[in-house]
């Protein structure tokens, strides 16, 4: 089963901001996503048209399930 962190942000003027990271650790917790999600929110590297995230809006661990049939 294929699963997906997706970290959701949002700038200061409400653009939404979807980051996705392929296969989180099995034992990764609210608490690790929220200090990695304020470590980028901190770091001020990523810019929407021309404003910086500024809130953690929320995350969620993405699972699909593919079955190859041909």
């Amino acid at each position: 089963m294929a699963q997906v962190l997706e970290l959701q942000f949002e700038t200061a003027t409400g653009k939404a901001i979807t980051f996705s990271v392929d296969e989180p650790r099995e034992d990764v917790t609210a608490l690790d996503v929220q200090n990695g999600m304020q470590a980028i929110i901190d770091s001020q590297v990523f810019y929407v048209e021309g404003n910086a995230i500024s809130v953690a809006k929320s995350a969620r661990i993405v699972e699909r399930n593919v079955t190859e049939l041909i």
